[in-house]
């Protein structure tokens, strides 16, 4: 019983839904993290963003489980291993999006238009987008896009153009370092044919222009933002994003983690205090530094 309760876990992808957390980024920089009703009203919009993404990966585990199963790790996900029968697998990622549907049309009718969205470029992206080089990795940038201005959208808040720009460059710099990963995996082409288009050293280029483009970004946003106006002591947090972000190079580059951004941020120690204390400082100076 236990080994099936993880097989299914597993299928659902729950190691991936703290990706969801940019949720609460709008209710943390519009000062509504104490508020209750807006803390729960965001908090029903991760779970059903958590439903939506982990039908989402389903119906992708079922289009590649031919290519997975030629993947070193993937193989071993439960559709392309064959823990999981594939009707049983279909019927659950129906379930799943219809709850995050419904469940997103009552809770904020915008809210729910992006989980549409969210669902149809997923879609997209699992049977077309994902063979078109550069294109690939931008639309999966956009999904941490998606659910940055997620929290917005439930709380009915405006969207700070800053929010979407940092989260667009920080989810770039994840994605290539992840595709820099892949090929790294022997014969990495013959399980995701778009790695024929990248080479490393492409790789390494964008991942530095993208690099150097976040911090400068964020560096702007603690300075000049409406959040910092009101807030100045907002660029204190800056040398934790540096040091997130060099601990990540550190990481693809001497390490090869950069497979699995979920798995470095959940088990490597130092990004984690690092991020904990991102998190606490951010909170402490907008919260109860006048």
């Amino acid at each position: 019983m236990k080994l099936q309760a993880g097989v299914i876990l597993n299928l659902l992808r729950v190691k991936q839904w703290p990706k969801n957390l940019l949720i609460f980024a709008a209710l943390v920089f519009t000062n509504n993290l104490f508020n209750p009703a807006y803390f729960g009203r965001v908090t029903i919009g991760f779970f059903l963003l958590c439903f939506a993404s982990s039908a989402l990966y389903i119906f992708n585990d079922l289009a590649d489980f031919k290519s997975d199963r030629l993947h070193p790790s993937k193989k071993n996900r439960p559709i392309a291993s064959g823990a999981i029968a594939k009707d049983f697998a279909l019927v659950l990622a129906i379930l799943l999006l219809l709850v995050a549907l419904t469940g997103s049309f009552f809770l904020k009718f915008n809210f729910f238009l992006l989980v549409v969205v969210y669902a149809v470029q997923t879609a997209l992206y699992t049977l077309y987008l994902k063979h078109i080089v550069i294109v690939d990795v931008f639309i999966l940038a956009t999904g941490f896009v998606y659910r940055a201005i997620a929290g917005a959208l439930v709380l009915s808040v405006n969207i700070s153009p800053w929010l979407l720009i940092c989260t667009m460059l920080l989810a770039l710099f994840v994605v290539l370092a992840k595709r820099r990963n892949e090929l790294t995996i022997p014969e990495a082409h013959k399980h995701r044919k778009i790695l024929e288009e990248y080479s490393i050293p492409l790789l390494d280029e964008m991942i530095s222009v993208v690099t150097a483009s976040t911090v400068i970004a964020y560096s702007l946003y603690t300075f000049t933002s409406p959040t910092a106006v009101k807030h100045n002591y907002l660029m204190l947090t800056i040398p934790f994003v540096l040091y997130g972000i060099f601990r990540y190079l550190y990481l693809v580059h001497k390490k090869n983690l950069g497979g699995s951004p979920e798995t470095i941020l959940l088990r490597d120690m130092p990004i984690l205090i690092d991020v904990v204390l991102f998190i606490a400082s951010t909170i402490v100076i907008v919260y109860f530094i006048k």
